[in-house]
């Protein structure tokens, strides 16, 4: 079932190249969830959604590495958004 969007989680990630891992820099629900989202797209950022990563990155503390947990999850959609961009340049 679809949340409504007083229901609404979002988190967003930075990682930069020699990092350790991607960081949790903005994470929220409700209102804060669709600021974060409108501030992404606003600057050009890609918005993937999967509820479940979602859930797990709300667990995550501003600030922290994401856990060795969601390494796989989170480089799969990084490798996908890359080839993506990769895509655009080129096209």
């Amino acid at each position: 079932m679809p949340r409504s969007p007083d229901e609404r989680q979002a988190a967003a990630l930075s990682y930069k190249q020699g990092q350790y891992a991607p960081v949790v820099v903005a994470r929220g629900s409700g209102i804060t969830a669709e600021a974060i989202i409108a501030c992404a797209h606003e600057a050009g950022v890609y918005v993937h959604e999967s509820p479940e990563l979602v859930t797990l990155l709300m667990q995550v503390d501003t600030d922290q590495y994401i856990p060795p947990e969601l390494y796989r999850a989170v480089a799969e959609i990084l490798v996908w958004l890359y080839a993506m961009e990769k895509n655009a340049t080129e096209g």
